[in-house]
Parts: structure tokens; sequence; C-alpha cells
């Protein structure tokens, strides 16, 4: 049985991670080490330790502000601190790894010049020894400019940075908006980054093809619940529930992967 978590807090100091685990019945957390949508410097998360000694399995995500890929320098030279100085809180904290979405380039701008610029974050941080831990790049949900959404954008995307050792997550909802078909979708995104390091189980209140990112309980969204248990088994990677609630709602769909993944 593969590692079930949960998304916990929208920032570092909300709620007791270890607790909300327990009560949920997962295995591991996500957290944030700062606030999602604004700049400050992070720190490693005040239950580091709570978390360790109890045997969680911990994954960060970075704010959602961040964009390595635009050409906007006043977006994009923040964004790179801002990875680089989550990724070494994160290891810090004793997760496993650091989420972060691909991002997107301005409505005038070729595509190509945002993976190149993803390609430089992991250039640059090559050369001071590498990032403390894994970078793992989350597939988006809408956006004409964006580097994760479609299949064609994720192999133009790991040509760029798939030999620095970039991880990918896959994130149900999102492909589910982008138009991704779930019945194939892992083995499609394999077959671009040979591997899938974290799965991100969520339903979605919005047909397929939408372009909206809405999550859904896993067990009452359109899509169907067996669809999305067999996303897990296909992936046999770890996953984290990024649905709506809290332990009350999260218990019965950890419940239903449990036995349906």
């Amino acid at each position: 049985m593969v590692m079930l978590g949960v998304h916990v807090g929208a920032r570092a100091d909300d709620g007791d991670p270890v607790a909300e685990a327990a009560a949920s019945g997962a295995d591991g957390v996500q957290v944030f080490l700062a606030d999602p949508q604004g700049w400050k410097t992070p720190t490693p998360h005040p239950h580091a330790d709570a978390m360790r000694a109890a045997g969680l399995t911990v994954f960060v995500h970075a704010p959602y502000i961040v964009n390595v890929a635009t050409t906007n320098n006043r977006i994009r030279i923040p964004s790179r601190k801002l990875l680089t100085a989550h990724a070494k809180a994160a290891a810090e904290t004793g997760a496993s790894g650091l989420i972060v979405h691909g991002g997107h380039v301005l409505a005038k701008d070729d595509p190509e010049v945002g993976f190149a610029n993803w390609r430089k974050v992991f250039e640059r941080q090559a050369e001071e020894g590498g990032f403390p831990l894994p970078v793992l790049i989350e597939n988006t949900a809408g956006g004409d400019k964006a580097m994760t959404r479609t299949l064609d954008e994720i192999g133009r995307l790991w040509a760029a940075v798939g030999d620095f050792g970039a991880g990918f997550v896959l994130d149900t909802c999102h492909a589910w908006a982008a138009g991704l078909d779930l019945a194939t979708v892992v083995d499609d995104i394999k077959a671009i980054t040979g591997r899938i390091d974290l799965v991100h189980c969520n339903n979605s209140r919005d047909e397929f093809g939408s372009a909206r990112d809405r999550h859904a309980s896993v067990i009452a969204g359109e899509i169907p619940p067996d669809l999305l248990a067999g996303v897990i088994r296909a992936a046999g990677a770890p996953v984290i529930l990024e649905t709506p609630g809290g332990a009350a709602e999260r218990g019965p769909e950890i419940d239903f992967l449990r036995t349906a993944a």
C-alpha cells in the first residue's frame, strides 16, 4: 500500500499536522512553510520534530506565486530565490520533496523561453551542489502559455530539466481539467518523465477539460472515484489529498483509497 497523506493548513503555524494526520488515518502530510500567497522567507516547520517522531512522510509545497518560467524579471528573480530558500527550509524540516507549480510565460512570449528559464534554475543550482532535496514539478489545470498543462508542454519541459533529476507531481484534478485521459495518464507521463514521484489525488467540481482548478472530495466529484483509485495503483507513488475540509471529510476518503487502491 502506498503512503496516503493529507494537506494541512495554509501556513506553517496553522494547526497541528501530527494530530490532523492521526485523525484522518493518514501516513503523511503536506505543509507550507510560509504564506502560500506571499514572498516571506520560509523557516523550518515548527512541528518538524514532532512529525519525525510520529514517523510521518512529509512533503512541502512552495508558494503558489512562485513562477520561475516567466519573462517578468520582477517575478522570475524573486521566484528563483524563494524556491531555493524553500528547498533549504524543506530539507531542514525533513521533507521528502518540495512541490512547485510549473508556471507560465506571458501571452506574448514563446513558451521555449519558459522552458529555458526552468533549465537555468537547475543549472545555477547545480553549480552550487544541487538542491538539498528533490524538487517536484506539478502539472497545472489551465493557461495557454503554461509549462505543464499538456503532455506536449511537459515533454518540452522535461527535455530542458530532466537531466538534472527533476521530479514530477501528478495532480488528478489538474489533469482532468486540462483534458488528459486519467485512464492512461500515468503511462503517458512516465513515457515522458520516466517517473511520478507524488500523486495529488483530488477530484474535481467541474467537467472534463474545463481548465478550472476547483478540487472536490475524492468520493463526491465529477471524476469517478474508481478512476482515481486506478491512477494511484498505476502510479505506485505516495499520495497527498488536497481535498476540501478536515479530518472528518478526509477520513472516509483515506478509507476508500486504502480499500480501492
